[in-house]
């Protein structure tokens, strides 16, 4: 099969301009709820990392910006055999509201942007430097997965706080309008060719593509319609250490969105050759015609495209914190574990020491996986009978050094409370 480069060249690079528009702490409300009680509260997550990707490059990735060789460099000199990138953002308010002694009701708007992937040395260094590092060789696209995800939240639920008079339980269940996906998978067999005198391109194209309707793309678009779940378990019990210990479970947004008939999913398992053309570098292709190609029409035309309705599971949160209460009740020891299903992420494990003092809390957090390395963070909350305040990072190293660093973050909370 022989067809126009230019079409080898949309199918490759279109997922950059489908995420263009994204970028937790935890992304939560009920373990706010011991801190906050009945109350309205605007809360913010936003978190980026990579395990491979330096932070100042993440930045230029996400805000735009000229990306340099020197950037790129140091990358590519940290790059493993499978590497990590993601980027979460979610804000929204949240109320707790009176219902009886024992119980508070939940009601909440949320918006959630997630972009994750998954991918090779080789498909790092054929998107940053073109394909002229492999004149004569093969390209090994295999196993990359890349996937962006928007969408809105209406949630209602409840908590129960006084559980044997000591434990909380909150369940929530949430309607999703599903605004914008991304979705796209390379199989085992994926590869590229470049003849050793760039004269001639083969594409193994082995993968799955999948997105939302591309004409209504907007806040108001209403492209899928889903429902989730949220569950929370608290409970205090009997340590050896410390003066009390208690144990947090909390799984957030498990569910998934149905993409209504307007979607369209595409897949390819064919040798595809590109010739006519002297092709030493992708990246520095200058040709007026793209900006005018039709995207669905192209990849129609070059591989097995149908519009249909389809399911896709979201990101799930998993959440599990100890903690265990030191002297006065001062001094709170935290340790946990994180986990985020769907998401290409790794396990999370975490510590985080808290201290008090008057009405404010302290802490210090340190933490290894996830989408970046090792994360190091401060939060400072701050709580009267009438507010309540949060501001912090679980991962300031790449606000600090983000030439050396991975990962960024930071989170925000106010709330007033209610009698």
């Amino acid at each position: 099969m022989k067809i126009n480069f230019k079409y080898f060249y949309f199918l490759f690079f279109v997922f950059i301009a489908n995420s263009s528009f994204l970028f937790s702490q935890y992304n939560t409300e009920f373990i706010n709820y011991s801190q906050t009680g009945r109350s309205i509260s605007l809360n913010v997550d936003y978190e980026a990392g990579s395990n491979a990707i330096k932070n100042d490059m993440v930045n230029k990735l996400i805000w735009g910006g000229y990306i340099n060789n020197e950037m790129k460099d140091a990358s590519e000199a940290k790059l493993r055999e499978n590497n990590n990138f993601g980027i979460t953002l979610n804000y929204g308010l949240t109320a707790f509201v009176k219902g009886s002694a024992k119980y508070d009701f939940l009601i909440g708007f949320k918006n959630h942007e997630v972009l994750n992937a998954s991918f090779n040395s080789d498909f790092y260094r054929l998107m940053f430097y073109g394909n002229k590092r492999f004149l004569g060789q093969t390209a090994n696209l295999s196993q990359i997965s890349v996937n962006t995800l928007r969408f809105q939240e209406v949630k209602f639920g409840a908590i129960i706080h006084h559980v044997d008079s000591i434990a909380k339980i909150g369940i929530s269940v949430s309607f999703l309008k599903g605004e914008q996906l991304f979705f796209l998978k390379t199989g085992k067999d994926a590869s590229l060719y470049t003849s050793p005198d760039a004269s001639m391109i083969q594409l193994n194209s082995n993968f799955n593509l999948a997105l939302s309707d591309t004409n209504n793309r907007n806040l108001f678009g209403f492209n899928g319609i889903g429902a989730n779940a949220d569950i929370f378990f608290e409970t205090p019990y009997k340590s050896k250490i410390g003066k009390k210990s208690v144990l947090v479970v909390n799984a957030n947004n498990i569910g998934f969105i149905h993409w209504r008939k307007n979607s369209v999913q595409y897949s390819s398992d064919s040798i595809i050759t590109f010739q006519g053309y002297k092709i030493d570098n992708i990246l520095d292709l200058q040709d007026s015609t793209l900006n005018k190609i039709n995207q669905d029409t192209i990849l129609q035309n070059i591989v097995n495209g149908r519009k249909e309705n389809f399911n896709v599971n979201i990101p799930t949160n998993l959440v599990i914190i100890n903690k265990t209460y030191f002297n006065d009740l001062r001094f709170v020891l935290n340790t946990g574990f994180r986990y985020i299903f769907n998401a290409n992420y790794r396990p999370y494990f975490f510590i985080e020491p808290e201290y008090k003092v008057n009405k404010f809390n302290f802490s210090l957090h340190t933490g290894y996986g996830g989408y970046s390395r090792l994360n190091v963070g401060l939060a400072v909350t701050y709580t009267n009978k009438n507010f309540f305040f949060r501001l912090g990072s679980n991962s300031l190293q790449g606000f600090v050094a983000p030439k050396s660093a991975y990962g960024q973050g930071v989170f925000f909370s106010i709330a007033k409370k209610f009698k």
